[in-house]
């Protein structure tokens, strides 16, 4: 699982549908969930986390798209094997992974070094465990 520390900023319910919104050093983050620890209030410190295969790459990417997440990172190494390629990120805050197919890592021309943005949708992000009361 790749993790990231952060801190709840906004709570939005209806039903039983919650959005709730992170700050994440200089990024926001948003994660959507049919079930909320009643522990999670606004300014709880939490660790997010995601799968790997969870966290989309896009590279010198433009205009619009639906994933609430995009996170400015730098890849620091990938790892290519036959048909997956594991891809280790660094933003400000946080080191985290992206496994790929190996396909989209050479379409991508991906490299040590280069900036991307890593892309999770919020019904991939999940509160991973309470850090504080």
């Amino acid at each position: 699982m790749s993790s990231m520390i952060a801190r709840v900023s906004q709570i939005e319910s209806c039903e039983t549908l919650h959005i709730v919104k992170f700050e994440c050093g200089e990024d926001e983050l948003s994660m959507m969930s049919l079930e909320l620890d009643e522990r999670v209030q606004i300014g709880t410190k939490v660790r997010l986390v995601t799968k790997p295969t969870h966290i989309a790459i896009a590279k010198n990417f433009q205009g619009e798209l639906s994933y609430s997440n995009k996170i400015p990172v730098v890849i620091d190494s990938i790892n290519n094997g036959e048909l997956l390629t594991s891809i280790k990120l660094k933003s400000k805050q946080s080191s985290f992974e992206s496994i790929i197919t190996c396909a989209s890592s050479k379409r991508m021309s991906l490299q040590v070094g280069d900036n991307v943005l890593a892309l999770i949708k919020a019904s991939e992000l999940s509160i991973g465990e309470v850090l504080d009361d």
